[in-house]
């Protein structure tokens, strides 16, 4: 049964020219849809100037859409098969997966032209594609950790040395399922990573952080200016100083219902304005729930319910399910930070999961404060027809200083213009 999608307070309108659509979503906030590719590349895409050319380029699976308009389109690394499932590229939506899960884009070899990190299937290796700069050709492939697991894994910084980490889990022989990060050698960014443990290895870790973990997420949760590791049973305090692997604290809250399975990537910021870091998160990726949970003096949290699984459990009605994906962003510049985050259609098939079938849609939720201290998240559709995939991009695709948004998945490949 298809779930009601309730549109926001500003009803859309939508002007169809060719792959491009205009889309007003709400308090003069309107995004360009331009359709870069209707078949399942990835999951997830990354953004930067590849080619130095001055504008922004999408990557998405095996190839970059070059900026502005992103009509021209190369292949920077042939295409690759999925050794493990009955797709072959192109991948099949229906019964397969992509082996280009999450990318990211970071400077890895300090040439000053912009690489790119893919995480493949959780289990699998974490690659560098190393961009060949002006000569041009195809980009060199560097597997620089060979078991990155987790559903959200990420690039930031972490241990505050200014560069990024491989944030994610490891299942590996010699690790048994812990919880941490990679760091890179920075002498050597190519060569293999070291995996940084912040948790035992023992059997209630063993079992707990596995190749499909879900839900997990970096952020300063206690403001002591180190970067917190959170997972959906709790966060783990970066302690002051560590040489060498560390068990952190760890500090158990239910940032997730009875029985949920964990969501996405979990978003730290303040939202209500009280000086204190929150956490949003999704609940479930294969199901329903938004919340945001609200640090109190004492670091206990309270919950708040964004979405639940019904419309009746958002004043504006609006419920969809697998919030596969979320991004933090001040979309609107009214200097509050804003969630992005959508419906993941067919993460395990049209007939798996809550509501596959679905309208794959896509939302910016507007971060609202009344001055007493209290927050809410107004919900605002940018469009009925992309979705996420396990991850959502949000950046400057125009070079205007306004945030855009890039999402591939198991639709395509799609760019969102913010007018």
């Amino acid at each position: 049964m298809r779930s009601p999608v309730a549109l926001p307070v500003a009803v859309p309108f939508a002007l169809i020219i060719g792959s491009w659509s205009l889309r007003v979503a709400a308090a003069d906030v309107a995004f360009q849809k331009q359709v870069l590719s209707e078949r399942f590349e990835a999951e997830g895409c990354a953004v930067a100037d590849f080619d130095k050319d001055g504008h922004a380029d999408i990557a998405a699976g095996n190839q970059i859409w070059h900026g502005p308009g992103f009509e021209r389109r190369t292949e920077y690394t042939p295409p690759r098969n999925n050794p493990g499932g009955p797709a072959k590229t192109p991948y099949d939506p229906a019964r397969g997966y992509s082996n280009f899960f999450l990318m990211f884009a970071y400077d890895f070899d300090g040439d000053g032209w912009h690489d790119i990190l893919v995480y493949d299937l959780p289990g699998k290796p974490a690659l560098v594609f190393v961009n060949p700069g002006k000569e041009g050709g195809e980009w060199s492939k560097h597997a620089v950790f060979d078991v990155a697991d987790g559903e959200s894994p990420d690039l930031r910084d972490i241990n505050g040395d200014g560069r990024p980490e491989l944030f994610c889990q490891s299942s590996g022989p010699e690790l048994g399922g812990r919880l941490g990060f990679v760091e890179v050698d920075w002498k050597n960014p190519l060569a293999k990573a070291r995996f940084r443990s912040i948790t035992p290895r023992s059997p209630e870790n063993d079992r707990k952080y596995f190749r499909y973990t879900h839900g997990s997420g970096v952020g300063n949760i206690d403001g002591d200016g180190r970067v917190d590791i959170l997972s959906k049973e709790g966060w783990f305090r970066q302690p002051e100083r560590f040489a060498e692997d560390t068990k952190w604290e760890f500090r158990p809250v239910a940032f997730a219902p009875p029985g949920g399975l964990g969501g996405a990537q979990m978003l730290v910021f303040d939202v209500d304005g009280d000086g204190r870091n929150d956490v949003v998160t999704s609940y479930h990726a294969h199901a329903y729930g938004l919340g945001w949970y609200r640090q109190e003096a004492d670091g206990a949290f309270t919950e708040h319910r964004i979405l639940g699984s019904t419309p009746a459990d958002n004043p504006w009605g609006v419920c969809f399910s697998q919030l596969h994906a979320l991004a933090a962003a001040d979309i609107d510049g009214d200097g509050l930070t804003d969630v992005v985050t959508g419906k993941r259609r067919w993460a395990h098939g049209p007939g798996g999961d809550a509501d596959p079938n679905a309208s794959p849609v896509l939302y910016w939720f507007r971060l609202a404060r009344d001055g007493a201290g209290n927050a809410t998240f107004v919900p605002h559709l940018i469009d009925d027809d992309s979705g996420v995939g396990t991850q959502v991009t949000v950046a400057d695709l125009t070079g205007d200083g306004t945030p855009d948004i890039a999402v591939a998945n198991k639709r395509g490949v799609f760019a969102f213009r913010q007018q």
